[in-house]
């Protein structure tokens, strides 16, 4: 008899008796739901995690990572990219007349079964995660489409546009992959895209000059040039997109704003785009929303030790306003969004008004602001009040009418959370006193002030150690006895990482806490330096301190802090 799920996840130290006990609980008043779900749900186990316990009872192998690179052209060619991706099943490797293929459920027997009849040979499952599956499927399919660089050859020798060949399709959106036989700038198109979404580009530059048109992405923060683009197909290819996002494609004079939703390498996108007339033709971004990744936790966006315990602290609050400054693009949604996911639970009524709605809580009522109807933050704010919130999130103080309206809502019992445009969290108190808040009113709602930044984080494939120079070390502040063997690291640069050296982002932090002494210096009106120096002496680390830690431990590298405290009051 095959042991349980639970029972092989408990004698592999996976979970504990307790963690079972508490599980087939739930289970017995949810039947629908598998105990393995369960379990990842309350975040017990990973989903690797389970698939290896399936493998175990099914007697088969688990694969916890796929090379794409074993897998022979000819056997992916042979199997539809919508079946793929529908049944989580992927062509692994070929010893000699067997295909190894990777699944994700093994009880989906019947998979087997057709590709053995499909690929006309003998088919060995081994089990792998829904995630490995859909990165080998991305990748594998990607390989068997034309780069770029090569469509933009397609069109110089066959001239084809091919610019209104699509129309809007209504209802479940296409994948993007799946067009193989559009016309050559549909295609173009879709792959900048499909590429993009691939490596995790936040936006997409498409920006015409005097004798061609440069596409750059940006990458972790850095945008990199890509692609060039013949001058005569910039207009085709502004009007692709325009008509992707519902824009009119006549206009060309005044800027335009719209929104593409769709699917590409299986993953639900929304894409912000903006258009503006320059010199040269119109310039078009977009910024990509991948609906699919998942909401990270405040652990996960580079809070930890005594800074992440006292922000936990903080959000037990009932009460009162906590800020988190930055310049744009420096994480301050993400890190809202991880503070409403720690604290949401079903006692609590929870209500944002954003600009805009950028990620899907659930259990949290979201709206979007709109202008044209005046539907403004202070509107929304206003509105929302009387909902009954016990907490409100604000994407942004803009005015001294929000500023006002936040400020009484969490002197009427409300934790109210927003964000501001500053260089460092105690310039937060100047910021408001600008507006027009009175400082008795500020010192009696501010609770904290959570400014931040987003470093590059060296490349694990490719980072070395080296021995810093003194000048280095003063630039952040460090002795050598700081150091970890008297070494620091950085990235090399390879392929993994696009050889910039750098793979991935994290957050440094400035955590102000407003305390009694601060709140006497607010209502004094004292100036941001002052208060400032106050809140180091009470012990607050400050952004470059923070950056400091993280490149002693090999998190990011002085060059990378330096770029972004440049602007740091001292």
């Amino acid at each position: 008899m095959k042991k349980k799920i639970g029972e092989i996840l408990l004698e592999k130290g996976k979970i504990s008796s307790e963690q079972l006990k508490e599980v087939l609980s739930a289970q017995r008043s949810r039947p629908d739901k598998r105990v393995g779900e369960i379990l990842i749900h309350q975040k017990y186990i990973t989903e690797a995690d389970l698939k290896e316990a399936l493998a175990q009872q099914f007697g088969m192998p688990f694969l916890p990572h796929i090379d794409a690179g074993k897998v022979p052209e000819e056997i992916v060619s042979q199997i539809p990219i919508n079946y793929a991706r529908k049944n989580e099943v992927v062509p692994v490797e070929k010893r000699g007349d067997m295909v190894v293929i990777a699944i994700s459920d093994p009880l989906n027997i019947s998979v087997v079964d057709d590709l053995q009849m499909l690929l006309g040979k003998v088919v060995f499952p081994v089990v792998a995660t829904s995630g490995e599956i859909s990165n080998a499927i991305n990748n594998l399919y990607n390989r068997a489409t034309n780069a770029a660089d090569e469509m933009i050859e397609d069109l110089e020798e066959d001239g084809e546009l091919g610019v209104v060949t699509s129309e809007l399709e209504e209802g479940e959106p296409t994948d993007l992959l799946d067009s193989v036989d559009e016309a050559p700038i549909i295609r173009l198109v879709n792959t900048l895209l499909f590429q993009g979404v691939k490596q995790r580009v936040s936006d997409i530059h498409v920006e015409p000059f005097e004798r061609d048109v440069m596409v750059r992405y940006r990458i972790d923060g850095v945008l990199h040039n890509i692609l060039q683009v013949p001058r005569r197909f910039h207009a085709s290819v502004v009007s692709r997109v325009k008509i992707m996002a519902g824009l009119n494609i006549a206009e060309k004079r005044l800027p335009q704003d719209g929104r593409i939703r769709t699917k590409v390498a299986g993953k639900d996108v929304d894409i912000r785009v903006s258009t503006i007339p320059t010199i040269f033709g119109e310039r078009v971004v977009m910024r990509i929303l991948d609906r699919s990744s998942v909401l990270l936790g405040l652990e996960e966006i580079g809070l930890s030790g005594d800074k992440l315990a006292r922000f936990k602290k903080l959000l037990r609050r009932s009460n009162g306003i906590i800020l988190v400054t930055g310049p744009t693009g420096s994480g301050k949604t993400t890190t809202l969004y991880a503070a409403l996911n720690k604290i949401n639970s079903e006692d609590k009524n929870i209500m944002t008004i954003e600009d805009p709605v950028e990620y899907q809580l659930k259990g949290v009522n979201q709206i979007q602001v709109n202008p044209k109807i005046n539907l403004t933050f202070a509107a929304g704010l206003r509105s929302i009040l009387r909902q009954d919130p016990d907490v409100v999130l604000v994407g942004e103080i803009r005015d001294l009418e929000t500023a006002e309206i936040a400020i009484q809502a969490s002197l009427t019992g409300h934790l109210v959370f927003s964000t501001l445009h500053t260089n460092d969290a105690p310039s937060a108190v100047t910021r408001l006193v600008d507006m027009g808040i009175e400082p008795y009113l500020i010192s009696s709602s501010l609770v904290a002030v959570l400014a931040q930044r987003l470093v590059r984080t060296t490349c694990p494939h490719c980072k070395i150690a080296y021995e810093p120079t003194d000048a280095e070390l003063s630039e952040l502040g460090l002795t050598r006895k700081a150091l970890k063997d008297g070494k620091l690291y950085k990235g090399q640069g390879c392929e993994y990482c696009m050889y910039t050296g750098y793979k991935g982002r994290t957050g440094i932090f400035e955590l102000f806490i407003i305390s009694d002494r601060i709140r006497k210096m607010i209502t004094q009106k004292r100036d941001a330096s002052e208060i400032r120096k106050v809140a180091i002496e009470e012990g607050m680390t400050t952004l470059k301190e923070d950056g400091a830690r993280k490149v002693v431990e090999g998190i990011t590298t002085v060059e990378e802090v330096l770029r972004v405290t440049q602007e740091e009051v001292v």
